[in-house]
């Protein structure tokens, strides 16, 4: 492994946890060289997913993507990197134990949805709100009654 500081291939490990549900593991890693610290992830190497866009074009599945789109629905909320890391591996995780190899982006959309509803009301609508891509405020405005109803019934 490369330090991505130096690119020194001289490091040592300084801890190894489980993480994603037992489905890899994060080593924290120090650099012999210059002596800067990373983290890497070993993952098992999986069948290749298919993301079905809405435009009917298909692409690789990048979690990265899912990641990048939770931080945008979470700015300026108090959700950790970490909780965000774990509903991306949550989702991931959902994906991969359907029977397809293939999966839309709406899927994807409802199980992302799914976890934030749990997390954080805030970032739920935002997150909402770009994905269903609302017409117009009645609309909006009905989606926030379904989870201000929800949240009641529990």
């Amino acid at each position: 492994m490369r330090c991505p500081h130096c690119s020194n291939r001289e490091n040592r490990v300084l801890d190894s946890r489980s993480s994603e549900e037992g489905m890899a593991i994060r080593r924290r890693r120090e650099c012999l060289t210059c002596g800067k610290r990373f983290t890497t992830y070993e993952r098992l190497e999986e069948e290749p997913l298919v993301v079905l866009k809405k435009d009917g074009r298909r692409e690789p599945f990048d979690r990265k993507k899912i990641l990048k789109g939770l931080r945008k629905a979470c700015e300026k909320r108090p959700l950790s990197f970490e909780t965000l890391e774990k509903i991306v591996d949550k989702v991931e995780w959902a994906i991969r134990n359907r029977a397809e190899n293939e999966v839309s982006t709406a899927v994807i959309g409802e199980y992302i949805m799914q976890e934030l509803k749990d997390v954080d009301e805030v970032a739920y609508v935002r997150f909402a709100s770009v994905y269903r891509q609302f017409k117009d405020l009645d609309i909006f405005m009905a989606e926030v009654q379904n989870l201000l109803g929800s949240r009641n019934n529990k």
